[in-house]
């Protein structure tokens, strides 16, 4: 029997090539049991192959890869403790909502008492109560997505795999539907492995995240240590905003050729001559732009010297307005704000 320290999910130098394309290129991580796991990377990138090769529709062409401690080569997905939530929901149209909930049991053969009992339960827990009735296309985008977990929910397997399941719903919803299932993986207690394109999701609802790029991993670790102490300059300009300087423009006003990365809100527009504090750096420029985003303004800054630097406002004084298109500025941040980076500024 697997001890309770065994990783939920473990790949071992794991790759998986279509022809000439890596997809995942000797690929390493751990998944530990119960953790909120998210896959974070572009369109390409090779995260949703992962979840594919947990999920048993793809064999790695090297490596391994454990579930609960069994190494799982040559298992087929429906005999792997895991299931799967996929972006369109794939619900049978033609069933009702308690049927199509209920489908996992039924094939299972679960006597039809057994099978209505568990799955009122599931349709409580996701706030569906009443509904089983229904079909699918008399619910709302956000429905259909709460149905398609609680069919994947009610078997429950001990990793659920879920492949970009917000996106096609709108943005207040998918705000909304982040903290539902964050507050639903952590009442079920099962492993959820997460992938995503979206820096915020991931932010918002993983314990920790692997952030891929061309089939490899950049960086893995909690979401403040993604976004705070970005590794590589990939990272730092993929997560969230950042400003990445190398070469020249980093010794100008870092003081050193080496890249590092600075997140815009970090920056300050001083007033005036005001003096630096020990342990700030100054840079002058002139505004180029000025977007005004709500809650926040956004400058992009040309330095002298060549350059650029975006700096985030918090609009907390409505009275004042701040620098316009044009405006000579002087900007100021702590220099231990400044991740340095492996890799060259994109």
């Amino acid at each position: 029997m697997a001890q309770a320290s065994t990783p939920a999910v473990r790949f071992s130098s794991v790759g998986r090539h279509f022809g000439e394309v890596r997809a995942i290129d000797r690929v390493s991580f751990e998944v530990a049991d119960g953790e909120f796991f998210s896959l974070l990377g572009p369109s390409g990138s090779g995260k949703t192959t992962c979840l594919r090769l947990i999920a048993g529709f793809e064999q790695p062409d090297a490596g391994s890869i454990e579930i609960h401690g069994v190494n799982v080569a040559g298992v087929a997905p429906y005999e792997r403790d895991v299931n799967t939530v996929f972006q369109d929901y794939a619900l049978f149209p033609h069933m009702t909502i308690g049927q199509n909930v209920e489908y996992g049991l039924m094939i299972r053969r679960v006597p039809g008492a057994h099978r209505r009992k568990r799955s009122e339960a599931m349709l409580e827990m996701v706030k569906l109560s009443g509904m089983r009735d229904r079909k699918p296309a008399q619910l709302s985008g956000g429905q259909r997505q709460r149905v398609a977990l609680a069919r994947a929910l009610i078997n429950h397997p001990r990793v659920l795999l879920l492949d970009e399941p917000l996106g096609a719903l709108d943005l207040k919803l998918r705000e909304q539907m982040q903290v539902e299932l964050k507050a639903l993986q952590r009442q079920v207690g099962i492993t959820f492995i997460y992938v995503t394109h979206d820096q915020g999701e991931a932010l918002a609802m993983s314990d920790r995240l692997a952030v891929f790029n061309q089939g490899r991993i950049e960086q893995i670790g909690a979401p403040g240590v993604i976004y705070e102490h970005p590794a590589t300059a990939f990272v730092a300009g993929f997560v969230g905003v950042s400003n990445v300087c190398d070469g020249d423009l980093a010794r100008r006003i870092g003081g050193s050729p080496e890249p590092f990365s600075i997140r815009p809100e970090k920056i300050r527009i001083l007033d005036g001559d005001t003096p630096l504090a020990e342990g700030w750096t100054a840079a002058a420029g002139v505004v180029d732009s000025v977007v005004y985003l709500g809650a926040a303004t956004r400058y992009a800054v040309a330095l002298e010297g060549g350059g650029q630097l975006t700096v985030v406002r918090q609009n907390a004084d409505d009275r004042d307005g701040g620098p316009v298109a044009g405006s000579r500025v002087r900007l100021a941040w702590q220099r231990r704000h400044q991740q340095q980076l492996s890799g060259a500024a994109a």
